[in-house]
């Protein structure tokens, strides 16, 4: 019986999408070829390659100022990446530090140039995402956001990101755990950065998009392989590409435009709402992020009695739920219910919550 996956990466992927990739194992597109051994110079995969690049930007709504690339190297790669390619060593750049992988960015980029956090909310075990920042005390090269914080569960909201938009020049994005979840304009960002492993297919690829207009402003020399400019010019064929996970982006992203994005972004907020609710409503159950910045992607809770979480997390497994225990570094629980998610598996969990308090609560 196929298990309610509620894991935050690798995740949920649609079936059709697991159907797709499982028929290329065998053979893809009529080569007569599985596609773990085909060629990324052959045409059908070079199509595969610029296909799922234009999508991205299709599904973005940017234009030809923009360049869409798949990299290697995970998302975390980018942390260096981008302050290699974007800020001299007597440059500043701001970052926003609401959790690890927002701190992860800030710490590699240090190695570059000079970083300025321009607010936080590690003090408070990064529960908030910080509303107050000044960008008036120096000339930042770019400005640093993490939209959604995988593992603490806050994510920026669309207003806010508009916000310190109008107040910057240059503005990055890691979006690696919702991109393509909900409708923004993402016009709004010069760079853009994401695993593919949540919301847009498999482990092995990282999605970069990038306004051209960035590059070309520092002065150190760039080794070829992490230089933005050789990877367009070469797109993204300046080595050997994560084949298979570039084509279970395709599928993914094809899957994408057939739902439409207002429409993930409405079910998306169902199914986090509810859940929310579920949480709330609950005596055994609370909620540990500020209510404003709740993720709509990872949703984190504990529990009042410590004590139990090994019980509930053991009863959900019984009822074919998987993935819900908290990262290592919280604790207590988080579902990850990204696009692929349907409402029904929320609605199971929802259920065995119920039912856990009906047997546990005072």
């Amino acid at each position: 019986m196929k298990k309610i996956n509620f894991y935050s990466g690798p995740s949920i992927l649609p079936q059709e999408v697991l159907d797709g990739t499982k028929a290329a194992i065998d053979e893809f597109a009529d080569t007569g070829l599985s596609i773990l051994e085909i060629s990324h110079r052959a045409k059908p995969f070079v199509e595969v390659m610029d296909g799922a690049r234009a999508l991205v930007k299709e599904l973005m709504g940017l234009g030809d100022e923009y360049e869409v690339l798949y990299l290697h190297g995970g998302a975390s790669s980018q942390f260096y990446m981008i302050p290699y390619n974007l800020l001299d060593t007597n440059e500043t750049a701001g970052y926003i530090d609401t959790g690890t992988w927002a701190h992860g960015a800030l710490t590699e980029a240090k190695l570059f140039g000079k970083v300025h956090v321009i607010a936080s909310s590690k003090d408070t075990n990064y529960d908030h995402i910080p509303k107050q920042w000044d960008l008036s005390a120096k000339p930042y090269k770019y400005i640093h956001i993490t939209t959604n914080n995988t593992i603490y569960g806050a994510q920026w909201d669309v207003e806010s990101i508009r916000k310190i938009r109008a107040q910057c020049d240059v503005l990055v994005g890691d979006m690696s755990s919702d991109i393509f979840s909900r409708e923004i304009d993402y016009s709004m960002f010069d760079v853009i950065y994401a695993g593919a492993q949540k919301n847009m297919g498999v482990a092995g690829a990282t999605v970069v998009v990038i306004k051209k207009s960035v590059l070309g402003t520092v002065k150190r020399d760039i080794p070829k392989m992490l230089d933005y400019r050789v990877h367009i010019e070469t797109e993204s064929m300046k080595n050997t590409p994560s084949v298979f996970a570039v084509y279970a982006s395709y599928l993914t992203l094809q899957w994408i435009k057939k739902q439409g994005l207002q429409n993930i972004s409405s079910v998306n907020q169902r199914k986090a709402d509810k859940l929310y609710k579920a949480i709330d409503e609950s005596n055994l159950f609370v909620g540990n992020i500020a209510k404003e910045d709740r993720s709509m992607m990872n949703v984190c809770w504990v529990m009042k009695d410590k004590s139990l979480e090994p019980k509930f997390n053991e009863m959900a497994k019984s009822k074919g739920i998987v993935g819900i225990e908290g990262h290592r570094s919280v604790g207590g629980f988080r579902a990850s219910i990204y696009n692929a998610m349907p409402e029904s598996g929320v609605d199971v969990l929802i259920r065995v919550m119920k039912e856990f308090e009906s047997s546990y609560a005072q």
